[in-house]
């Protein structure tokens, strides 16, 4: 039988939805509209928007050119006056009444983020839910962290499109429970429908925040060189990290620049291959689109063999498809790996990145195809590839100290611990890694020479939350570190002898390894 569109995900029923929800987010036109001094205006320059799970237009992006963000910007900032004198307790207050408003929209928004960014059903609440639970626990617990500490006034958000929910609504209303007032860009790539309905309730209970959409060209000075703005906050590339961090070098202004770096897995005399084989499946998720993702993993030679073979189990098991169709309209929604990477473009450069590693003589050990019976006859599969991994490859190769952002692992064999460590080390700072081996105590140690925030001891990391600190070493991270109390300091004033914990410079104090 031909599979078909679930009818509870097909999405012209979702967009009525959301203008039953949220109709103060469209102009008379139908077209989107952003958020700026308060209300919802300027349609900017409609740019269509294309879902990677079909290749189908569902919305018009309001492009805004420099001087329409400024004017965002110098509105944030007259209203930040107000905001910081406003209450604790009636900013928890209206943070809850969000919260809580939200929380009977979440069914809405898991499956905009389908259609927005590909994630799977499962997925797409869990990004939702994570950013309710996680800002739920912020609201519960403010005042011990807070304490004396001052607002810094208007904070700027720039971020990737892989977790609008989980990453970015959550950071906006944490700054504002804080006393802050803040700006957002929306990401070019996907998540803007989700935002702009979430965006919309938070305005509608009385919390300051402003959402905008543009290239990053056309508005990256108004949002992070402003002299209005006190604070930015920024996850993406590290090419763009970089140049930001420039910018910032010759102000005064707080910052949060969490950018890309190789994840990596190294595995040292190990056996335990059906946990690492578990692992392997759960590294997947969202086809390896997120900033903790594993994509190199360092193994000693002699276990390769059974690394290749629980390599192969594990990952051919993964189904990659379209996450909305079903056999019947009644039935559930596939539990799939993953469907699409973000777009096109972006799988045209995942095939670039694993051509040059052929050409330069990279091996290839899996290269995975997709299941015809998993996507409808003849829709758009120009956003999906199937997992490939490769092993030697060449230093000359761009794979070799890139981040891929999509389904291609890069095995590297090594016959000593000096190897294994300087392997592990090859992109100059990562967000977390982890070491696999039957003998903890060496990996603990080993661990210590991991230039990674975070290292797993027979375990993959993730980002954490809330009373856990996350940041990165090296290249991965510029600024602040965030997390529970330390998300709270990133954007708050305390008096002048406390120090804000980061990695500004070298010099800057470190936390131990979490």
């Amino acid at each position: 039988m031909a599979k078909i569109v679930s009818p509870q995900v097909e999405f012209t029923k979702l967009f009525q939805q959301v203008k039953q929800v949220t109709p103060e987010i469209f102009d008379q036109n139908n077209n989107f509209l952003n958020l700026l001094e308060g209300e919802w205006q300027e349609p900017g320059t409609p740019r269509d928007f294309i879902s990677p799970i079909d290749g189908s237009v569902i919305g018009s992006l309001p492009m805004l050119d420099r001087a329409t963000a400024l004017r965002a910007i110098q509105a944030a900032h007259r209203e930040a006056a107000d905001w910081c004198r406003t209450d604790l307790d009636e900013r928890k207050q209206r943070v809850q009444d969000c919260l809580d408003q939200l929380r009977t929209h979440v069914d809405l928004i898991g499956k905009l983020l389908m259609w927005e960014i590909g994630k799977t059903y499962k997925l797409g609440f869990t990004d939702i839910d994570r950013c309710i639970d996680g800002v739920q626990w912020y609201v519960d617990n403010i005042e011990e962290m807070l304490g004396h500490r001052e607002p810094l006034g208007v904070v700027s958000n720039i971020a990737s499109w892989n977790y609008p929910m989980s990453v970015l609504m959550h950071a906006v209303l944490v700054q504002v429970l804080c006393g802050n007032v803040a700006v957002a860009k929306t990401p070019t790539d996907g998540g803007f429908i989700s935002l702009s309905v979430a965006f919309a309730i938070a305005r509608r209970c009385g919390l300051p925040v402003t959402l905008v959409s543009g290239s990053g060209g056309e508005l990256s000075d108004v949002l992070v060189k402003d002299q209005a703005i006190s604070c930015l906050s920024f996850v993406g590339g590290r090419y763009n990290g970089r140049n930001i961090a420039d910018a910032l070098a010759s102000v005064h202004k707080r910052y949060m620049l969490e950018m890309e770096g190789v994840n990596t897995y190294g595995i040292w005399n190990y056996s335990d291959w059906d946990s690492l084989g578990e692992q392997l499946k759960k590294g997947y998720d969202y086809g390896k689109q997120r900033c903790t993702a594993y994509v190199r993993y360092v193994v000693e030679r002699r276990s390769f063999p059974q690394f290749l073979e629980t390599y192969w189990n594990s990952v051919r098991s993964l189904k990659i498809g379209n996450p909305t169709l079903v056999d019947h309209p009644e039935d559930k929604l596939p539990d799939l790996a993953f469907g699409p990477v973000i777009n096109s473009r972006q799988a045209e450069d995942l095939d670039r990145l694993y051509a040059d590693a052929l050409k330069t003589g990279a091996t290839p050990v899996y290269d995975g195809k997709l299941d015809d019976s998993l996507f409808l006859p003849g829709q758009d599969r120009s956003a999906y590839r199937a997992p490939r991994a490769l092993v030697n490859l060449p230093r000359q190769s761009e794979l070799y100290f890139k981040e891929p952002f999509g389904p291609i692992d890069s095995i590297v064999l090594v016959d000593r611990i000096e190897e294994l460590v300087g392997e592990m080390n090859i992109s100059n700072g990562a967000l977390v890694a982890a070491i696999a081996s039957d003998d903890e105590k060496w990996a603990q140690r080993t661990a210590k020479e991991v230039r990674s925030f975070k290292v797993g001891i027979n375990k993959l990391r993730s980002r954490g939350d809330r009373e856990e600190v996350f940041g990165g070493l090296g290249e991965s991270w510029k600024g602040a570190f965030v997390g529970g109390k330390l998300l709270v300091e990133a954007v708050t004033q305390g008096k002048p002898s406390e120090l804000v914990l980061g990695n500004y410079e070298e010099a800057t104090l470190l936390p131990e390894k979490i």
